[in-house]
């Protein structure tokens, strides 16, 4: 039996996105340009070219303009969320982000893998949810198709590439159940 072999050029010959898509992405290209520029207390500025290019931005959103954000029509963010420093948000498919939500630095939220199993390796775009009041820490990592509860944390450097349940705390890699997130309403007076 010969060994199996991948296939490279049906994958680069494979039509990943439409039209549509690839007339977005080259004028998103100049859209980003703007986005990264503008200074960092003009969220609302960012928030709108974001609109323009097709994102549904919340009320008070504020996302640092270092975050690269790949397809701004792919994305959903709710209000009072935020995107800090170098975040990276992959979105070949969607990403929604509730509302009261923080991602933090160079936090990594990739919609996008490959099937493996194929030789040909075709693209995929299997949707993000990160739930209500839910935080990806510092240089986390959420994989394509998870959804990230309400109210759960995944800790710092933990690679989250199944689903967290609500209200609950994860860390390491794969991430694991670490304790339940319990809020104390008069730490916040």
């Amino acid at each position: 039996m010969a060994d199996p072999e991948l296939d490279i050029a049906a994958n680069r010959s494979a039509r990943k996105y439409d039209l549509g898509d690839l007339a977005r992405r080259v004028l998103w290209g100049v859209g980003a340009v703007l986005f990264r520029w503008t200074p960092r207390v003009l969220y609302g500025v960012r928030n709108a070219l974001l609109r323009f290019f097709g994102a549904e931005v919340g009320q008070h959103v504020r996302i640092h303009p270092s975050a690269t954000i790949y397809f701004p029509w792919n994305l959903s963010i709710g209000d009072w969320s935020s995107v800090g420093e170098e975040a990276l948000i992959y979105n070949l498919g969607p990403i929604e982000i509730g509302a009261q939500v923080t991602i933090s630095q160079r936090a990594h939220l990739c919609a996008g893998t490959h099937d493996a199993s194929d030789p040909a390796m075709p693209l995929q775009k299997p949707p993000i949810a990160v739930c209500d009041q839910a935080w990806v820490c510092a240089d986390a990592f959420v994989g394509p198709g998870v959804t990230v509860g309400e109210g759960a944390v995944v800790g710092a450097r933990a690679v989250a590439v199944r689903d967290v349940e609500p209200w609950m705390v994860v860390g390491g890699n794969p991430a694991r159940t670490i304790k339940e997130r319990t809020l104390n309403p008069d730490a916040s007076s």
